[in-house]
């Protein structure tokens, strides 16, 4: 293909004594002898060449300017298909691009840092500029106030912190571009006065004449450390009768400390020192140990307050407290390892108007219940409120019920088991249990249950029991004389583990329908071979053939009777024969 015009054709000095002219060189797909031939020379006399091109990536061509400032320079590339041409007219006063800076150094203090540079040409009056980049990765540039001046300082930086800085030119006056960047200087500020305060807790041990204070501290957000923290500096002292304060140093390695104190106020404070100064003191107030109205320890007159349960999320555990507008901070302090001893106590602070939060760790495992107590704080004077357990994620429970006694009747069992024991090893809250009946042979299908799926063959009847208390629990409507089998398993937040152990047990016969047999089989047939054995004697008795007036209810009237004697009046009385039993009985009717 025959040549593209040149792209980017331009020229500019660095010095004011030789002008340098750049150009992007066009693909042409010719080779070898064909290649593009670059001349760059004045438009007034294109016969004569100012300079003999090079190509690499950047097409370049250089010349002295001698004494002419004003140039019209024409670039002409020609290959056998054809020619293009590019024209360039300039003032060199006007094209001037520096060198760049060189032998750049510092000073610094806490928070200004002064760059310092050199550059070649020192004839023209250059302006310059400063990137600095911060810590956290943002730039930040600063223009320096005064033409031809070779330094910058920058303010406003942090103390102790390491930044990197680099330095361009340009030309004060007719400004045409940036000289490249000088080598960067990466410096660190010097130490300052820590500034914020640290974040400390305490927790608190009754012993004998006292008691034996643990104090924790952290750095926080807000606090700047502004160098390195070569100590930590505790002081404490009574505040009732002003003795005299005592004190104790540690290195910067230590994070807490115990000491020991008697039963009165004290006023205790932390500082953070480093090579220049120390922070500003926090302060924790210890109440006296008499004083009931404020709660020092996680187990010191706890007893009062019972213990919440709180629940876990996917962000950690959420915990909620009662807001008391008296308090000008509240305090969340938990185990990581509540097991282990110590328990690698943790704190969180909250302001005022805040009343939940959600407390995650990266030590917080499934199963493992974890104790939150919340702290109301005034003054400097902390006072526990509410006490929290919770889990993570609850676990099913690691044993089963311990079923101690089962009653049996035809058509009801009772089972009795022990105190489930719901201790801080448990991998969840006990919320109940799960009662489990179903005969060997067949599936359950009992009133008042519901049905639970064991396997693909077997299906059981299932009671929920939804008090953690209860230790007793009837089954009725089971069949007389069955083979039957059950299970009590204890359910957490979790779940509970498979069932896996059965308790078989017999239901015996029905007395109650034995006993009805016997009422109506038994006992009438015993009845009528009596009565056959005795048969004359029975019909004497219920229906003789001359009947006895003694035992007749005609006669059981009162005014049939003479005397003791029950009296038949025969006038009314109509009989089939009369018959005569003596005459000696004839003669006294």
């Amino acid at each position: 293909e025959p040549p593209d015009t040149p792209k980017d054709f331009s020229c500019q000095t660095q010095d004011m004594k030789r002008v340098t002219c750049t150009w992007r060189e066009g693909e042409t797909y010719l080779y070898g002898q064909n290649l593009p031939r670059y001349t760059l020379s004045k438009t007034s006399s294109q016969k004569t060449a100012l300079c003999k091109a090079r190509c690499s990536k950047l097409c370049s061509c250089s010349w002295n300017i001698g004494q002419q400032w004003i140039w019209n320079v024409t670039l002409t590339v020609e290959n056998p298909l054809g020619k293009k041409t590019a024209t360039d007219v300039f003032d060199v006063n006007h094209r001037m691009c520096p060198t760049a800076p060189f032998q750049v150094w510092e000073d610094c203090t806490d928070t200004e840092i002064t760059l310092h540079w050199n550059y070649k040409n020192n004839q023209m009056e250059l302006f310059c500029q400063t990137e600095v980049l911060q810590p956290d990765g943002k730039v930040e540039l600063h223009n320096s106030s005064v033409a031809d001046s070779k330094r910058v300082t920058v303010r406003g930086l942090q103390p102790h912190t390491e930044y990197t800085a680099r330095v361009r030119c340009g030309a004060a006056k007719h400004f045409w571009r940036w000289s490249e960047w000088s080598q960067a200087l990466t410096t660190r500020t010097k130490e300052g006065t820590p500034s914020g305060k640290l974040d400390i807790w305490r927790e608190i041990t009754p012993v004998l004449g006292g008691r034996n204070v643990t104090l924790f501290w952290k750095q926080t957000p807000s606090f700047q450390a502004n160098g390195k923290i070569i100590s930590y500096e505790i002081t404490w002292e009574k505040i009732e009768d002003g003795s005299k304060a005592e004190s104790i140093s540690f290195s910067s390695v230590y994070n807490s400390t115990r000491i020991f104190i008697d039963n009165h106020s004290y006023r205790i404070s932390i500082m953070a020192k480093n090579n220049v100064n120390s922070s500003l003191p926090s302060v924790l107030i210890i109440s006296r140990a008499t004083d009931n109205r404020i709660l020092f320890c996680s187990f010191l007159g706890t007893e009062e307050l019972k213990e919440g349960q709180v629940n876990g999320t996917d962000d950690g555990i959420f915990i909620s407290w009662e807001p008391r507008s008296i308090y000008d901070s509240y305090i969340i302090d938990w185990c990581n390892f509540p097991r282990w001893q110590p328990c690698d106590l943790q704190w969180k602070r909250f302001g005022p108007n805040t009343s939940s939060a959600v407390i995650s760790s990266a030590a917080f495992v499934p199963g493992v219940r974890y104790k939150f107590y919340v702290y109301g704080s005034v003054a400097n004077r902390a006072s526990l409120l509410e006490k929290k357990i919770g889990y993570l994620k609850e676990l099913p429970p690691r044993l089963d019920p311990i079923v101690r006694k089962v009653d049996l009747t035809y058509n009801s069992v009772t089972m009795s088991w022990d105190s489930y024991l719901t201790n801080e090893s448990e991998p969840g809250f006990v919320r109940g249990y799960h009662v489990y009946v179903s005969p060997i042979q067949g599936n359950c299908n009992l009133k008042g249950s519901k049905k639970h799926v064991l396997s693909a063959e077997s299906e059981l009847c299932k009671y929920t029991i939804e008090n953690p208390e209860e230790k007793r629990y009837t089954v009725k409507h089971l069949m007389p004389n069955t083979k039957y089998k059950i299970a009590v398993k204890a359910f957490t937040g979790g779940g509970e583990t498979p069932i896996d152990n059965f308790r078989y047990i017999d239901t015996p016969s029905n007395s109650n329908i034995l006993y009805f047999v016997f009422l109506l089989v038994i006992v009438p047939t015993l009845i009528a071979a009596i009565c056959h054995w005795k048969m004359k004697w029975v019909k004497e008795c219920c229906c003789p053939v001359i009947p006895s007036p003694n035992k007749s209810k005609v006669l059981s009237f009162k005014e049939f009777k003479i005397d003791s004697e029950k009296v038949l009046k025969i006038n009314d009385c109509f009989p089939d024969v009369l018959a005569m039993d003596s005459n000696v009985e004839a003669q006294k009717l």
